[in-house]
């Protein structure tokens, strides 16, 4: 018994640092994509999708949770870069942002940073309750939702970005055509007449809510557009999303649960 034990221990060493070991090294250099914004902005939008599920680590290299790595992100003076990994598991660890370095980018961390903490706290809890008619006139509530996936687009007719990804989301409704577990709604800033003025120019899959200013700002206290949310079968937020390209990764994880 006395000679195995120095083999369990290494073995426990082992397995406990195995979370670490998979990922490699930093994809790019901490230091040269400070020198900057513009590198930075590209990398971050391409790269960073703090929406997403991922292993993270602080800046001494120590695994903690998600909500802490986004915390000391929004909070403190880091930068996230992706670590290399050899499947496709996502890893970030945090990095010192440099004392010359652009405080454009540290701002829009932070701001990026607070925005995901304060989605990622909204995961697992239910969706506040609501009772609306789309511009069909079809009644969409909680409760007649039950049951399905929703997924939920919110934005207005002048956001640049949410008019952009039209084509994206709208190949994502077809792409579930099939799936009647899943609903696409949409909650819309705008005046009915505006919406279908807007919508003949610039189709939209999603059924669409009209005048939800107020509900998007009061009810889910929205800072930024679009968003998403993926709500799962028991009403509750599975995710909340800030772009299609996290939309696209998180449903298709949802649909097969």
């Amino acid at each position: 018994m006395k000679k195995s034990f120095p083999l369990l221990f290494l073995f426990l060493v082992f397995a406990s640092g195995f979370s670490q070991n998979k990922f490699g090294n930093p994809e790019i250099d901490p230091v040269q994509i400070q020198k900057n914004f513009t590198d930075w902005s590209n990398y971050q939008s391409k790269k960073i999708m703090l929406s997403r599920d991922f292993t993270a680590f602080d800046f001494d290299s120590k695994e903690i949770s998600k909500e802490v790595f986004l915390d000391q992100l929004a909070k403190g003076n880091f930068i996230p870069i992706r670590l290399k990994s050899e499947g496709s598991e996502y890893a970030y660890k945090l990095f010192k942002i440099l004392p010359k370095t652009d405080t454009s980018i540290k701002a829009t961390i932070n701001q990026i940073s607070f925005d995901a903490h304060k989605n990622y706290k909204m995961e697992g809890t239910a969706f506040p309750v609501f009772s609306f008619k789309d511009l069909d006139g079809n009644l969409v509530t909680n409760e007649s939702m039950k049951g399905k996936i929703i997924v939920i687009k919110c934005w207005y007719i002048h956001c640049t970005p949410c008019i952009r990804e039209f084509p994206q989301v709208n190949k994502l409704v077809e792409e579930y055509k099939n799936r009647k577990d899943i609903l696409f709604i949409s909650f819309a800033e705008d005046s009915p007449e505006q919406l279908k003025t807007f919508l003949a120019r610039k189709p939209l899959s999603y059924s669409v809510i009209p005048d939800m200013k107020d509900y998007m700002n009061e009810s889910l206290q929205l800072n930024s557009f679009p968003t998403h949310f993926i709500l799962n079968k028991e009403g509750l937020i599975a995710k909340v999303l800030p772009n299609f390209e996290s939309l696209e990764v998180a449903l298709a994880k949802e649909s097969k649960l």
